[in-house]
């Protein structure tokens, strides 16, 4: 992506420094990744959460709910850009313990049933 527009189009919320950092850090995508038939996908048969970037300029929010409703997942949406691992990381951590306090919970109670 040309330096010139990527903070505003990719992390729109990351302070100078950081679009500095992940402009230059950023390779572009390769061909055989968008073209390789990939598994069968783990959100079929495994619970799923997804967080809605609703500030997302990459990845229309829209899309991502779609996304979500495919996939049967848990939606948690924040107002945070493309980049919330880097630029508000607590939403992040929040669906990351969520899911696993309700993935890990599951198979305790199964160990009990067993």
């Amino acid at each position: 992506m040309p330096e010139a527009g990527f903070g505003d189009a990719f992390a729109q919320n990351a302070g100078a420094e950081m679009i500095a950092i992940l402009a230059a850090t950023q390779r572009p995508i390769a061909l055989p990744c968008i073209q390789e038939t990939a598994p069968k996908p783990a959100w079929k048969t495994k619970p799923s959460w997804l967080l809605v970037a609703e500030e997302d300029r990459m990845i229309n929010p829209q899309t991502q709910y779609f996304m979500a409703g495919r996939m049967g997942a848990k939606v948690r949406a924040h107002a945070v850009d493309h980049t919330p691992l880097v630029t508000a990381p607590e939403p992040v951590v929040d669906v990351i313990l969520e899911a696993a306090a309700a993935t890990t919970s599951k198979k305790q109670h199964e160990r009990n049933q067993s």
